[in-house]
């Protein structure tokens, strides 16, 4: 059994839960924004006037890397669905530009579910 936690764009969110849907796992839980980055560095406003070549907008860049807004999800998969998930994140949030998000896949010990007690796998389903 593993956990999958994946930081990813918010703007993806329903091309990720009909990507997850689709493979079979619909079930997930999001956190609301947080907030990361990268190695660059980033402000939408300021990045706006980089693309269109605003001199002072190149002035405000400077060294210090901002943070950007994202969406964290996680998933509790059987070790046999783990690829179908990542695949399923990948192909749903990849746009080939910075800060499309990162994947990462940890291990679980257990599973427990609260109304029954049953444990296991079979609390994924």
């Amino acid at each position: 059994m593993k956990t999958i936690l994946a930081i990813l764009k918010i703007d993806t969110m329903n091309e990720t839960k009909k990507a997850l849907s689709d493979a079979g796992l619909p079930s997930f839980t999001a956190t609301g924004r947080v907030y990361g980055r990268g190695k660059g560095t980033y402000d939408a406003k300021v990045m706006e006037g980089v693309r269109e070549n605003r001199p002072e907008a190149l002035a405000l860049l400077g060294p210090e890397p901002r943070l950007r807004p994202h969406r964290m999800i996680t998933l509790m998969v059987p070790d046999s669905k783990v690829k179908v998930a990542v695949k399923a994140l990948m192909q749903s949030n990849s746009t080939g530009q910075p800060g499309d998000g990162k994947i990462f896949v940890l291990p679980a010990n257990e599973a427990i579910s609260v109304r029954t007690g049953e444990k296991g796998d079979s609390v994924l389903d």
